[in-house]
């Protein structure tokens, strides 16, 4: 029996692990698939949002140690990570400055290592499976933009999303800064833009097999979580 918890920022990625990914898990193994939202476990109003990595680093090992048999995963946006102070997340300051191929696994490396070192050699490595967005949750709607814009139901905007997405070679190359990052992109052409329910009902008529063709971190994400089941 495969058990796995998702720690997600926000109630978009809840509402994507809990409307898409868990059924399709299902179906390579996993017996619950389950979301957790980052941030104060009893009290909702303080949950969601990306926070330090210490206290997300908290709620991801008393998870691992409260069920020894769970795997656990993230689903973070890159692009809001805390990269300097008390609140910074590992390898986020360094990814900076490298090129785009590598910063997600950056991160994702430095989380494994940080989270291993606190659970100690005895701590099964394959039970925390580190994953960052490239470069936030916006991006994948752009993998099929002509659903994109069916799904929330404005399919007019599907040659300006289209505009977009022909400036990069994936979805997931939309670039992080405070203007042009995908979920700002959105923003600018959905005044009241709502992540949670449009950002889902793009997901569900895009589907996850377009996403994993047009996003290859997003597929890696997929395929690891496939092996561990």
């Amino acid at each position: 029996m495969s058990r796995l918890f998702v720690h997600v920022e926000g109630v978009a990625e809840e509402a994507f692990v809990s409307e898409v990914l868990r059924q399709y898990l299902y179906g390579h193994g996993y017996t619950d698939v389950t979301a957790r939202l980052i941030g104060n476990a009893r009290i909702r109003e303080r949950r969601g949002g990306i926070r330090s990595w210490q206290v997300v680093r908290k709620d991801i090992i008393n998870h691992l140690k409260e069920d020894q048999s769970c795997f656990t995963t993230t689903m973070v946006d890159y692009y809001a990570l805390p990269k300097n102070g008390d609140d910074a997340w590992p390898g986020r300051q360094e990814a900076s400055d490298l090129p785009f191929p590598v910063k997600a696994a950056t991160v994702e490396n430095a989380l494994s290592e940080d989270i291993l070192r606190q659970l100690g050699s005895d701590f099964d490595s394959r039970r925390f499976i580190p994953y960052v967005m490239i470069h936030e949750f916006e991006a994948l709607l752009f993998s099929d933009c002509t659903r994109f814009a069916q799904g929330i139901g404005l399919p007019d905007l599907a040659p300006a999303f289209q505009a977009i997405r022909n400036q990069f070679a994936t979805p997931e190359e939309i670039n992080d800064s405070p203007v042009t990052a995908p979920s700002k992109r959105v923003e600018a052409l959905v005044p009241g833009y709502s992540k949670p329910f449009q950002g889902c009902l793009a997901i569900l008529e895009i589907g996850l097999d377009t996403i994993k063709n047009e996003c290859p971190h997003f597929k890696q994400w997929l395929k690891i979580l496939e092996t561990r089941a």
